[in-house]
């Protein structure tokens, strides 16, 4: 029989649909289900696989020309002040509408990233609850990094900050965006900070941090590999140990 959960929940997990309680209450049932366990595992791997085929096809440069010379040539317009009212209302609606389009287009940018922050923080909530902060508690990089080994298909870099007031403190595995990610736990006094890693094809990028429900993140791109810190810490606290991991 197929558990109700594959078909109610699964997606709206993997998409990053659910607060952090039902997300949690998911996780709790993966440990029992194998059936929803090898789904959403079917789920990534095809998700994973469709990202890298990159199905598109560039038009042929025939293809190009031809359809640019069935195009009606472009003719200048000679504007005059001597427009009728109708044509300077239709202008001015022109205007208006390019104007509106930039400004949702803005404002989509701006709710897109505050989505963001708060998926991340939702997964630091959830690593703070009782036994869901470690899956592998060393402070030792020599243990922790070969722990992910035939866990993940990538193998995050794991380094011990503690001379610098950054202790590691283990590691487990969680879910970002939708995928399985490493998740490294440092400690910085009495904090915890979370510093997600999973592959990316994307260029290197500098760091760009930010705020969420008083929490601070700070995320960047470096070597094939996405990173993002988050934590309850000072903003320069993620900063300093930004630059320690970047090292």
């Amino acid at each position: 029989m197929s558990c109700e959960h594959s078909n109610t929940v699964l997606h709206g997990y993997l998409d990053g649909e659910l607060d952090a309680a039902r997300a949690l209450e998911f996780e709790r049932h993966l440990e029992s289900c194998p059936e929803c366990l090898a789904a959403l595992e079917a789920q990534e791997t095809l998700r994973s696989a469709l990202q890298r085929a990159q199905l598109y096809e560039t038009a042929p440069v025939a293809l190009r020309r031809k359809i640019r010379a069935s195009l009606p040539a472009l003719r200048p317009v000679a504007f005059s002040f001597r427009w009728p009212l109708v044509r300077w209302v239709s202008l001015a609606a022109v205007a208006l509408l390019v104007a509106f389009v930039g400004w949702r287009m803005i404002r989509n940018y701006g709710v897109e990233n505050q989505y963001q922050a708060a998926e991340m923080v939702d997964a630091h909530l959830r690593s703070l609850q009782a036994g869901h902060l470690t899956d592998v508690a060393s402070t030792d990089q020599h243990t922790v990094k070969p722990w992910f080994d035939g866990k993940l298909d990538f193998s995050p870099p794991v380094r011990d900050f503690a001379n610098d007031g950054f202790p590691l403190q283990g590691g487990r595995l969680d879910v970002l965006h939708g995928r399985t990610i490493a998740a490294l736990v440092y400690g910085r006094r009495k904090h915890v900070v979370n510093v997600f890693v999973w592959p990316t094809s994307e260029r290197d990028a500098a760091p760009r941090s930010g705020s969420h429900l008083g929490y601070q993140w700070v995320d960047w791109r470096q070597g094939g590999m996405e990173f993002c810190a988050i934590s309850d810490t000072s903003a320069a606290d993620l900063d300093q140990l930004q630059r320690l991991i970047s090292q």
